[in-house]
């Protein structure tokens, strides 16, 4: 099975993720985690094993005599929630020319570089794109096929020498929670990466500090005749909460290394409203100030309408894996050897989101991140470049040899 095949064949299968308090939080991803179990045992990856919670372990034993670190190879299964996963209708474009491309013509459906500049890396290559109803799945199913195409290299050319490899794939990366049961003593390796990440070339071991803030309004209800000097309108106080936080800097205004404030959703009513926000800073100093604004806001309008009608739920999720990860530069320097051997010129950029690979950092596990050869993901304009993943499955290869 080739390279193509193989992500072809996963990206058929839905695993979308959804908020949920167990692991994994759909039923459907159990599908492919079976189907990944059966392909690992059947390329002859050791001690392939399942959790209760739906992660898939394997390893490649050492092939040297010489000790060496146990590297540890991550990609997760689920894909994200926004647009629908199931039936994935993907189209091989051969030789993409640069011009617009139209994903589906009767939805009025098309991609043009000048909207979407990372198509130009898929110029005079084959790309992979979606009908325009679905996602693709590339993030991160690139990333598990990528990972198993190496094994594969690896497990049929003996003479490459190598230490021990272990290979991880998770569920429910997409909500926030893969890690949440990643057994890291289990897993077995010293460090890691993750492939999680987007075009070629590029490496990541600094993403962004992140919490959750969940606001809620209490409001006092009474007949709108009578209601002066009495009723609070708990969705007007969740809109004077919003109009309260600094305004340029939600993820439509910023770039880079640059924080944001994102409201998810909303709900309201006169009686009780609240509000969702994700909160994303790089810096640690500045990413606490932006969850103290909330709080501050929250003081301001239960002094204005009285104590208890506002109150912040403030969650930390992950933090920023650059600390962890400087102690072990190796890694980057190794990933970036690999990267030039084929050609690529490695391009360090902060992750404007995170990965699997921040929370196992602070778990022990140290952990950057690699490219997928994808890009646009979570919607119907996610792509990703075959000869692209070739390179990318290449570089693995040659990142674990000795």
């Amino acid at each position: 099975m080739n390279l193509t095949e193989r992500f072809l064949r996963y990206v058929a299968v839905n695993t979308q993720s959804a908020e949920s308090e167990r692991i994994p939080s759909t039923d459907c991803q159990w599908d492919l985690i079976r189907l990944l179990e059966q392909d690992m045992n059947d390329l002859g990856i050791s001690d392939v094993r399942v959790s209760d919670q739906g992660y898939v372990f394997g390893r490649i034993p050492s092939n040297v005599e010489k000790a060496l670190p146990v590297i540890g190879l991550i990609a997760h299964m689920d894909t994200a929630g926004e647009c629908s996963g199931k039936d994935v209708n993907p189209r091989i474009i051969r030789n993409y020319d640069g011009g617009t491309i139209v994903l589906n013509e009767s939805l009025g459906m098309t991609m043009d570089p000048g909207k979407f500049p990372s198509l130009r890396a898929g110029i005079g290559k084959d790309i992979i794109v979606t009908d325009g109803t679905t996602l693709l799945g590339a993030d991160d199913k690139a990333g598990v096929t990528n990972i198993l195409c190496a094994a594969e290299i690896l497990l049929t050319h003996p003479e490459i020498p190598h230490g021990e490899i272990c290979i991880g794939f998770t569920p429910d990366e997409e909500v926030g929670r893969g890690a949440d049961g990643f057994d890291v003593a289990d897993f077995g390796a010293d460090v890691a990466y993750t492939v999680d990440g987007g075009l070629l070339g590029e490496l990541e071991y600094e993403n962004f500090n992140a919490a959750t803030a969940v606001v809620r309004v209490k409001g006092s209800v009474i007949h709108p005749g009578e209601a002066k000097g009495k009723m609070i309108n708990a969705a007007l106080v969740a809109m004077e909460f919003n109009e309260q936080i600094p305004k340029g800097q939600t993820p439509a205004d910023t770039e880079g290394r640059e924080g944001f404030w994102h409201l998810l959703n909303v709900r309201g009513d006169v009686g009780s409203a609240e509000m969702v926000y994700i909160i994303r800073d790089h810096d640690r100093k500045l990413f606490e100030e932006r969850k103290q604004i909330f709080g501050q806001i929250a003081e301001e309008l239960n002094r204005k309408y009285g104590a208890g009608t506002v109150a912040v739920e403030v969650t930390d999720s992950y933090y920023n894996m650059k600390e962890m990860i400087e102690p072990h530069m190796e890694l980057i320097e190794k990933a970036e050897a690999a990267m030039r051997e084929h050609g690529v010129t490695p391009r360090v950029v902060p992750v404007r989101g995170g990965t699997d690979g921040a929370r196992l950092s602070y778990m022990g596990l140290p952990c950057p991140n690699l490219c997928t050869g994808g890009a646009n993901f979570h919607g119907p304009y996610e792509f990703t470049v075959i000869q692209d993943m070739e390179t990318i499955r290449d570089i693995l290869v040659s990142i674990v040899r000795v």
